[in-house]
C-alpha cells in the first residue's frame, strides 16, 4: 500500500467544509459545559458526539451513525425507537419532589400556560411549509424538554430527529442565558420583590396517591403521553413509597447516567455535515429559539394575569420555570430573585411550575402525537 492509497482511505481526503464546521460546533459545546457550566451532563457527551459524527468514513466501512451495521447505529436505535427517553423520565421521576406542587396547587397553571409556545410554534411552522407531522415535532421543542422532543419527533417525524434534538438540548442548556431577559423585560422590580408564602407539609399520604392519581387523569386526557408520563409518575412512586429504595437509587443515579450518556453521545454522533447542514435544519434552529421564547413569556404573563385574581400575588418569575428544563430554569427564577433581595427564596416554589412543566409538555406531546400520529 503506497502513500497516495494511504492516504485516499484516511478522513483527510474525504473531510469537507461542512464537518470542520459541524466540529468546531461540537468544541463550543464542550468549551459552554467545562469552562461556562451550561449542562455539563448533556453538551459534553453531545459535543463530542458531534466531533465523532463529522469524522468522515471510509467507503465500505461501517462506521457512521448512518451506515448499516455500524456499532453506532445499534446505540442510536435507543433514539430513533423513542427508547432512551422513557428511561430518562424514569430517573427523573425518581428525584422529583412534588410536594411544593401538591401544597400550592394553583401553580400548575404555570407550567400549562408556558405550553402556548409549542402550539404557537407549530402553527407558524405549518405556515412555512412544513408538514403537519413535522410542525408538530418542531414545536415540542418549545416546552425545553429534550427527551420528550426526542420520543415525539422519533413517532412522527424521524426524518428531523437529529435537527430536533441538538435544538432542544441547546436551548435546554442555554437557559441562563435566555430566560433572564425576557424575565426582566416583562416583569417590575415591585413584582420581583413580591414573597412567596412558605409550602404546607405534604403528608407522606398525599406523596404517594400524587403520582397514581395524576397519572390516571393525564393518560385519559392524552393517551399518547402513557410512556412518557407512566415512566415519570413510576420513578417517583418508587421514590415517595420509600419500600424501594433501591429501584429509585438505581433509577435516579445509575440508570439516567448510562442513558444520558448514550442518548446525548448518539444524538451529537447523528449530526453529519452531509444531512445536518441544511437550510431546513437552520429554519428549525430558528423556529425552535422563538418557541422558547414564547413558552417563557407565556408563563411570566399568566402569572401577571393570574395576580389580577389572587389575594395572595404570586412573584411573576416563577412563571418563567413553567418550560420544563429541570431544574434549571427554576435555578434561574432563584437567581433572578435574588439579584433584587438576596433573602428572598424561590427556588422550592420555582420547582412547582417547573414540574408541572414536565408534565405539561409530555401532555402536548401525547395530544400532538394522537392528532398527527399516521396510524
Amino acid at each position: 500500500m503506497n502513500f497516495a492509497t494511504f492516504y485516499n482511505n484516511s478522513g483527510f481526503a474525504h473531510i469537507e467544509w461542512g464537518n470542520l464546521i459541524m466540529i468546531l460546533v461540537g468544541v463550543v459545546f464542550i468549551y459552554l459545559a467545562v469552562v461556562k457550566d451550561y449542562e455539563p451532563l448533556l453538551l459534553v457527551p453531545i459535543g463530542f458526539g458531534v466531533i465523532v459524527g463529522n469524522i468522515p468514513p471510509i467507503a465500505g466501512m461501517p462506521l457512521d451513525i448512518y451506515s448499516e451495521g455500524s456499532v453506532l447505529r445499534y446505540l442510536y436505535f435507543g433514539v430513533t425507537k423513542g427508547i432512551y427517553p422513557p428511561l430518562i423520565f424514569l430517573g427523573i421521576g425518581a428525584m422529583t419532589d412534588f410536594s411544593t406542587l401538591l401544597s400550592n396547587p394553583k401553580l400548575i397553571l404555570l407550567g400549562a400556560a408556558a405550553q402556548i409556545g409549542v402550539f404557537l410554534t407549530f402553527l407558524g411552522s405549518l405556515c412555512l411549509g412544513f408538514t403537519t407531522q413535522q410542525a408538530g415535532a418542531i414545536g415540542i421543542i418549545g416546552g425545553a424538554d429534550g427527551p420528550t422532543a426526542i420520543f415525539l419527533s422519533s413517532m412522527i417525524a424521524p426524518e428531523l430527529l437529529g435537527p430536533i434534538a441538538i435544538a432542544a438540548y441547546s436551548y435546554m442548556a442555554l437557559v441562563p442565558v435566555i430566560q433572564p431577559p425576557i424575565m426582566y423585560l416583562f416583569t417590575t422590580k415591585k413584582e420581583r420583590l413580591i414573597r412567596m408564602k412558605a409550602p404546607r407539609k405534604v403528608s407522606r399520604r398525599e406523596r404517594i396517591i400524587f403520582p397514581i392519581v395524576a397519572f390516571l387523569i393525564c393518560a385519559l386526557i392524552a393517551p399518547g403521553s402513557i410512556t412518557l408520563l407512566g415512566m415519570l409518575f413510576f420513578g417517583n412512586l418508587l421514590k415517595e413509597s420509600t419500600v424501594t429504595d433501591r429501584l429509585a437509587n438505581s433509577a435516579r443515579n445509575a440508570l439516567i447516567d448510562i442513558v444520558t450518556i448514550l442518548l446525548g453521545f448518539t444524538v451529537g454522533a447523528s449530526t453529519q455535515a452531509q444531512t445536518f447542514l441544511t437550510p431546513q435544519s437552520i429554519l428549525i434552529f430558528v423556529l425552535g429559539a422563538l418557541s422558547f421564547v414564547v413558552a417563557t413569556t407565556g408563563g411570566v404573563l399568566f402569572a401577571k394575569l393570574m395576580n389580577l385574581f389572587l389575594k395572595e400575588k404570586i412573584n411573576p418569575l416563577l412563571g418563567a420555570a413553567g418550560v420544563s428544563a429541570v431544574p434549571d430554569s427554576a435555578r434561574v427564577v432563584q437567581a433572578v430573585g435574588q439579584k433584587e433581595d438576596p433573602t428572598n427564596f424561590l427556588l422550592m416554589h420555582a420547582m412547582a411550575p417547573n414540574v408541572s412543566g414536565v408534565i405539561g409538555s409530555a401532555i402536548a406531546a401525547g395530544v400532538l402525537w394522537s392528532a398527527l400520529g399516521k396510524f
